[in-house]
């Protein structure tokens, strides 16, 4: 998926992200009583809002967490080129709505821009892409999924144009195609919450091939296989250790007693319960968990250069077959200006695309996490991982 960004070797990885690796929640502060409350509110009332009165404050989240953030770098919406005219938007993924929320500070800051939009799972939306440009009838203009993967099926199948040189500099090579037919715009990574009444960090291993002999999690561990962040970090783990390998971890992990739900949000708030020690779960839902519940007893552990750290990315491409290309790239560079990364931080709490802007206090920054050097378009067969869940009786 990706390499390390900037290129650091693992010896200084290890250095500036081993002390935040463990027990970094409680250590930063961002848990600490009400930091978060309010950011679940994803927009204020703004409907009446013009575009004169925006301001980085209706892209921000809220809580004494985000008062303390300086204005975020980058380039600011004013730099950039007016929207001005319709687009017509695939959403594909859980998160739609947050992406829709984002759209509607747009159209309130650009009056003649307007964004008609048809949402769904992100692998659904991406076999219709490519029907549709099989059949010459692409119906819109962009694709904006949860999922990496979806993008790449898309890319693969010749549905995607190339984004200019200057759009895609924007972002680390590591989270966008590499030929340039998609590129990320918010970042999750892979992590491991746990329940600080019944653990502490150095019962987590570092590895999830090390998972199955924990004895810490026999019969308190939890899953959501259902859900497609899990299944891109299984294909990971088949593009790193193969079928028969990743088979097997399958199998051993049933024999542990996994517990298996809905969604990884449920997963965390159930180790914040106690229901269970710990699970897998995208790196925000602890925040989510907590952001209700201040006091909730969790943290979270992060595996190194396994499929257990993939980083993985939202993110855009524009559509083969469309006449507004051009308005459709700068629909993404607002996305990843320095307001629209701003929202994405601290009312989503995922990790920003671009360096100049922080990602919620206390997380390890994209950097200093270690995840496995992998293609992000590679992780396009969740079929094949479908397939592999169905056959051990997870799914």
């Amino acid at each position: 998926m990706n390499d390390n960004a900037d290129g650091d070797d693992g010896s200084r990885r290890n250095r500036s992200y081993q002390p935040s690796r463990r027990d970094f929640l409680a250590a930063s502060g961002v848990l600490g009583s009400g930091a978060l409350a309010g950011c679940m509110d994803f927009l204020p009332s703004t409907g009446s809002t013009s575009a004169s009165e925006l301001s980085i404050g209706d892209f921000r989240g809220s809580g004494p967490l985000v008062e303390q953030r300086d204005a975020p770098g980058g380039t600011t919406i004013e730099e950039l080129p007016e929207l001005s005219g319709e687009l017509t938007m695939y959403l594909g993924g859980g998160e739609s709505g947050l992406y829709l929320d984002l759209i509607d500070l747009l159209e309130q800051y650009y009056p003649d821009f307007t964004v008609d939009h048809q949402d769904g799972a992100a692998s659904d939306l991406a076999n219709r892409i490519s029907e549709e440009n099989s059949a010459g009838s692409t119906r819109a203009d962009l694709f904006m999924a949860v999922d990496a993967g979806a993008l790449g099926a898309v890319a693969n199948n010749g549905a995607a144009v190339s984004l200019s040189s200057d759009l895609l500099d924007t972002v680390p090579g590591a989270y966008q195609d590499g030929d340039g037919r998609w590129i990320g715009f918010a970042g999750r990574a892979r992590a491991v919450p746990y329940n600080t009444d019944e653990l502490s960090a150095s019962d987590v291993p570092s590895t999830v091939q090390d998972f199955p002999s924990a004895d810490a999690f026999a019969d308190s561990f939890g899953w959501a296989p259902s859900y497609s962040a899990f299944q891109s970090f299984v294909t990971a783990m088949r593009l790193i250790n193969g079928d028969d390998e990743t088979r097997q971890w399958l199998t051993s992990m049933q024999d542990l007693g996994v517990s298996t739900f809905n969604n990884e949000f449920l997963v965390s708030n159930r180790v914040a319960d106690g229901e269970i020690a710990g699970g897998f779960a995208n790196h925000y839902y602890a925040l989510r968990v907590q952001s209700d519940r201040s006091s909730a007893p969790i943290d979270l552990a992060f595996t190194e250069g396994d499929a257990g750290a993939l980083v993985n990315v939202s993110g855009a491409q524009i559509l083969q077959g469309t006449q507004k290309q051009d308005l459709a790239e700068t629909f993404i560079q607002h996305v990843l200006s320095a307001e629209a990364q701003e929202f994405f931080a601290t009312r989503t709490y995922a990790y920003p695309m671009i360096p100049d802007v922080e990602p919620v206090g206390g997380l390890p920054t994209i950097d200093e996490l270690n995840p496995p050097d992998i293609e992000l378009s590679e992780l396009s067969d969740i079929g094949g991982t479908v397939d592999m869940l169905r056959e051990v009786g997870i799914l």
